[in-house]
């Protein structure tokens, strides 16, 4: 398979924001997000064996100055896209046999229901100003459970207004653990604008929606532009 990085942080979004896990993150994406942070996944990275990853989650999962904590089993695949890539069910199917509790994050442009059950899918449905809006596959509403969470990027009210639509429409609120709204976060090379979180927030508040508002928490920690956390 081919891997850009694997690295450990703080998990930055979702409803496993802020605890220790493990990112296996795979080259090779088939949509171009006007707002993409990840560009760099495009292309290159490294050729690696089943094994090969593996091995670096476990290196990775143990503390480096406390041999007798305890290892970190959250692990998330991402990219990229990483259902691009046949091998991303196998690893994933490796990692939960070894204990892991696995994470991951898709455009919502692949069909997830091919991913072993035990899977947590998050599960982008794109946005219209994303430039990729229409790709979500609507068969992977019947591959959901109660585990999986939806997220939409917002960068407008045209954005929100699509993305509270589209929730109560598919009464995702019913279908998944949580339904996340995200604010776009303004380029740091000012490529895009951004939206404000509170003015994200204030929309939510004023529909009453049954949803979390989510920010990329590893942008807070560190600078917006640094790679591998």
């Amino acid at each position: 398979m081919q891997i850009t990085e694997i690295f450990k942080s703080i998990q930055g979004e979702s409803t496993y924001a802020g605890l220790p896990c493990i990112f296996v993150r795979f080259t090779g994406c088939n949509l171009r997000c006007t707002w993409c942070d990840t560009a760099y996944a495009f292309y290159g990275g490294k050729k690696m064996s089943l094994d090969e990853v593996l091995e670096q989650v476990r290196q990775f999962s143990r503390s480096a100055t406390s041999p007798e904590a305890e290892p970190v089993r959250l692990v998330e695949l991402t990219g990229g896209e990483p259902l691009l890539q046949a091998e991303a069910a196998t690893l994933a199917e490796r990692l939960l046999a070894e204990g892991y509790t696995v994470l991951v994050e898709t455009s919502g442009e692949r069909f997830v229901g091919n991913l072993p059950r035990a899977v947590v899918k998050i599960v982008d449905v794109k946005c219209p100003d994303s430039g990729e809006g229409g790709t979500f596959d609507t068969a992977n509403l019947d591959a959901l459970s109660a585990q999986d969470e939806v997220k939409f990027v917002i960068a407008s009210r045209r954005d929100y207004e699509f993305a509270r639509e589209f929730a109560n429409e598919h009464r995702l609120a019913a279908r998944v653990r949580q339904v996340l709204f995200s604010p776009v976060q303004p380029d740091p090379e000012e490529k895009w604008p951004g939206l404000e979180a509170r003015q994200l927030a204030e929309w939510i508040l004023a529909d009453n929606l049954p949803v979390r508002l989510g920010l990329q928490l590893h942008k807070i920690i560190w600078d917006p532009a640094t790679k591998g956390v």
